[in-house]
């Protein structure tokens, strides 16, 4: 069962197009192109400037290349790695785990029980999350039908 099956059918055909599951639009990575500025990366991921900066400097993103006037020079492997960050992120994750993550990722194949472990602990908070979020769901879906009920007799 998924969250959206509590939700009645009524609801989903008076709201077709559910706008928080819908993805933010994004710009679509040139073909053939493998090197990207600041700017673009902002424009592809979402995420600003700063928090890319920040990444950098609190050693999420610690390999990101440069030109040679100090810019920036982001690569489809750095966009592919910012979107698991960001997937990281939305789990809830916190960012010292994320941080530890890209540390045993930087390390190599010898800590992939320590990785493994890692995320098997944040799948079980996002399940236990998605389990409180089921029991508000049902709550208000109680709460929505009494007074759907209810404004219907007076």
């Amino acid at each position: 069962m998924t969250v959206m099956q509590t939700t009645p059918a009524t609801l989903e055909e008076s709201h077709p197009a559910d706008i928080c599951s819908a993805r933010p639009a994004r710009h679509p990575r040139p073909d053939g192109q493998d090197r990207y500025t600041i700017s673009e990366v902002v424009a592809f991921t979402g995420l600003t400037a700063h928090t890319l900066r920040w990444y950098e400097r609190i050693g999420l993103m610690p390999h990101v290349d440069r030109s040679h006037t100090g810019q920036r020079r982001y690569s489809n492997r750095d966009l592919d790695w910012l979107d698991l960050v960001t997937k990281l992120r939305l789990t809830g994750m916190p960012v010292a785990d994320m941080v530890r993550y890209a540390e045993l990722v930087r390390a190599g194949s010898s800590t992939y029980r320590e990785r493994q472990e890692l995320l098997e602990q944040t799948r079980r908070d996002v399940l236990g999350r998605i389990a409180e979020l089921r029991d508000t769901l049902a709550v208000l879906d109680r709460k929505i039908s009494f007074y759907a009920t209810e404004g219907t007799t007076r």
